[in-house]
């Protein structure tokens, strides 16, 4: 009877192991697992992951790339760090069996999926570049315990999502550009101890927070507001700064307490101090002091407020009176030299009256096209000392006189290869009528050490696909000299030893413009001549191809002199690097308030300011926002807000001069740091350099630290401090604060250090 017992026992055992064979033939995988594995491959673009394939395979059994399993499904995705783009799409809702997601420290955007797996426990897309708001479908995530959505481009409010939530230990949403007030049901995390909400624009109270069991709360650098909750104060790691916190005792409505002269800014402190800092505390009047204003302190103060406008009165009537009285004077006088035959001889005889009043002319003219520099608008910003009158007469002959300079120097750079297509004259972009001739615009300029043909105003240069492949080698790797948003760069040489730079700009960019847009963009910036932007040369449109020719830089761009080429970075001396500030500073000014209407680069970084041999600054990519207007917001704030150059305002698709103003911040943070934008080789609070920085700017210990070091301290400290101040002025929060580029030049003119002379600075 045992003997039949074991037999048994063995012909089950061998079924089993059958059809463990059988399986193992067709797959381990479940097949919905499969299918959402190949859909999420496709999502992704298609990225070079160890064993993953496009249809169809066997995740768990052919050990894909960052896969776990558990017998036939898969339980865990790792991918972190491993460079992938692309988006997430709509299949991570089929894995049925997952338990971990980890696509951390990526470059995926797009939108976060908005169903997920109810199974999933731990949850990260940290440091990506996801866009859109955070996802309703949050709520169906009830065996959450970890959730990391911080560093990327998420918006708008947190969902009210957190009902089910009740496991969740660990919540990351920082650096995020989230606003609006915390959700009730935060209220019902009663497991969280980790609570990370830092660098956001969230409001409100924090209330909703003060039973929950914290340990490490973060809510630096948002706008929470009313008193802290007493329960808060005692969590263990609080961190709160950067929060206008109102702890005051709110008075009676009949004695409303006047504003404390506290609340204003100090001429010398910076508005983002005041306007980011907590109140001062104000503190409650006595009980007499609430009391009613008697009749008789009424009475005083009413007639005290008469007697004022009175004496008001009576100084305007003066004032007028005595005025009228001397135009009279003065118009009997010329009444009297002029018919009453008077010896008296004029002041000025006829030449120097009309050398007088072309000086006027040129004053006027540039006082037209420059509002910004006899204005001095202070709105509570930092100010900045108003320009000279004499100073702007100055510039004006400079400018005259490099422009006949350089007319006696033009060469000719006609190709016999190479046609002159005429154009339809699109508007200036400036009023022509306000410009003095050779004064603002000159007929000729320099652009990257040499001097170039201006553009002639009705033709622009065209050159052929077939001549700009032979001058690029076919646009080889070897002559590839950078890649943006809007296409890759490459060296063009010609035959007579001239050298260009060809953008060739991608289908995305162009896709949504007619040949008649086209045609008007490059006629349009063929028109934007000035020292600091880099030489419009020409253009190429055919066969579906359209590409743009300008002057070649042979130093590259500031971001590699900074970041890659040392012996160009040792060069960079303090003065070169404000010389270098004011360079690219003079061409946003052109674009901003010479142009009308005002250009908007909207691309401003260090990779769009190159470098000649003398390593002076020109400004690329100027006047190709239309190019750019046709990328979506999210793909615009993904790139440029992504390496850190972005205003809050690029979120929203807002572009302005003071969005150009704030990424010159961010390039000015540089040459002071030698810091990337954007570096995620660094410790995860040191990844964008502007919040890293904002902190540091205003102490003075740890603004010497963060000097870039190969500067070796040859700088003044009161040079430094001054810099800190132009930086932090650009890149306020709110674009209103943030001065003009003019401005910011004047201020740039002060920090030339005259006590280091350098050989060619």
């Amino acid at each position: 009877m045992g003997s039949v017992k074991w037999e048994m026992l063995f012909r089950v055992f061998t079924g089993l192991v059958l059809i463990f064979k059988a399986s193992l033939c067709g797959g381990l995988t479940d097949p919905r697992d499969v299918m959402a594995m190949n859909n999420l491959y496709v999502a992704l673009g298609y990225p070079p992951l160890r064993g993953w394939l496009l249809v169809g395979g066997d995740p768990c059994g052919e050990n894909w790339q960052g896969i776990e399993c558990v017998f036939s499904n898969i339980t865990s995705i790792r991918l972190n760090d491993a460079n992938l783009g692309g988006e997430l799409g709509d299949s991570l809702q089929f894995l049925g069996s997952v338990i971990q997601i980890d696509f951390s420290n990526n470059h995926i955007g797009g939108s976060i999926p908005s169903a997920l797996p109810p199974t999933v426990r731990n949850f990260s897309l940290s440091g990506n570049q996801f866009t859109g708001s955070i996802p309703v479908a949050l709520s169906t995530l009830s065996q959450l315990l970890a959730l990391s959505f911080d560093n990327n481009h998420l918006v708008g409010p947190i969902p009210d999502a957190f009902q089910q939530l009740t496991a969740l230990t660990n919540l990351n949403l920082s650096s995020n550009n989230i606003d609006g007030q915390l959700p009730p049901s935060m209220g019902n995390l009663l497991a969280l101890s980790t609570l990370h909400l830092q660098n956001n624009r969230l409001v409100g109270t924090l209330d909703v927070l003060q039973d929950l069991p914290l340990q490490d709360l973060n809510i630096e650098n948002n706008l929470f507001s009313g008193p802290i909750p007493a329960k808060l104060l005692t969590v263990p790691n609080f961190r709160k700064n950067g929060n206008p916190f109102n702890t005051s005792i709110i008075p009676s409505p009949q004695a409303a307490p006047s504003p404390s002269p506290a609340h204003a800014p100090s001429p010398g402190e910076p508005l983002w101090k005041h306007v980011n800092g907590p109140s001062s505390p104000i503190t409650p009047k006595s009980a007499d002091a609430k009391k009613f204003l008697s009749t008789k302190a009424i009475i005083w103060i009413g007639v005290a407020g008469i007697s004022i406008v009175i004496a008001v009165l009576l100084c305007l009537l003066l004032s007028r009176f005595f005025k009228a009285k001397q135009q009279d004077k003065v118009a009997k006088e010329r009444y009297f030299d002029t018919y009453k035959g008077s010896s008296k001889k004029p002041k000025y005889d006829e030449s120097s009256l009309r050398q007088s009043n072309q000086m006027d002319t040129e004053v006027a003219k540039e006082a037209v096209v420059r509002p910004q520099e006899i204005s001095r608008v202070d709105n509570g910003r930092m100010s900045f000392l108003p320009r000279l009158q004499d100073e702007r007469t100055m510039d004006v002959k400079r400018n005259v006189k490099t422009s006949m300079d350089m007319r006696d120097n033009e060469i000719d750079m006609t190709d016999t290869d190479d046609d002159i297509l005429p154009l339809p004259p699109p508007p200036l972009p400036f009023p022509i009528d306000n410009i003095a001739v050779n004064t603002v615009v000159p007929t000729v300029v320099t652009t990257c050490g040499r001097p170039m043909r201006s553009q002639n105003s009705s033709s622009v240069r065209v050159f052929t696909v077939a001549s700009l492949q032979q001058y690029t080698k076919n646009f080889s790797q070897e002559n590839f000299l950078g890649a943006g948003m809007l296409g890759s760069v490459y060296k063009a040489e010609f035959p007579d030893g001239r050298l260009l730079a060809v953008k060739k700009l991608d289908i995305a960019a162009t896709r949504q413009q007619s040949d008649e847009e086209f045609f008007s963009l490059v006629s349009s910036i063929s028109r934007l001549q000035h020292p600091n932007i880099v030489e419009f040369a020409g253009y190429c449109a055919e066969h579906d191809h359209r590409l743009l020719v300008h002057e070649f830089c042979r130093n590259g761009t500031l971001h590699d002199a900074l970041h890659i080429y040392d012996e160009i970075r040792e060069k960079l001396s303090w003065n070169r690097r404000i010389q270098m500030a004011i360079g690219a500073a003079r061409a946003l000014e052109y674009l901003h308030e010479l142009c009308q209407p005002p250009v908007v680069h909207q691309n401003f970084k260090s990779a769009n300011v190159l470098l000649d041999d003398k390593l002076e600054a020109y400004v690329a990519d100027c006047g190709l926002a239309p190019l750019l207007s046709s990328v979506s917001v999210s793909q615009m704030s993904g790139g440029h807000n992504a390496y850190g150059y972005g205003a809050l305002e690029f979120e929203s698709g807002s572009y302005t001069c003071q969005s150009d103003v704030y990424s010159f911040g961010v390039v000015l943070l540089e040459l002071l740091t030698g810091r990337k934008s954007h570096d995620r080789l660094r410790p995860r609070g040191e990844h964008y350099l502007v919040r890293w920085a904002v902190p540091r700017l205003h102490d003075i210990d740890a603004l010497s630290r963060m000097v870039d070091p190969s500067l070796n301290g040859a700088y003044s400290m009161k040079s430094l401090s001054r810099f800190a101040d132009i930086i932090s002025s650009c890149i306020q929060r709110e674009p209103e604060f943030r001065p003009p580029i003019s401005e910011i030049i004047q201020e740039l003119l002060h920090l030339i250090e005259k006590r280091h002379p350098e050989s060619k600075d």
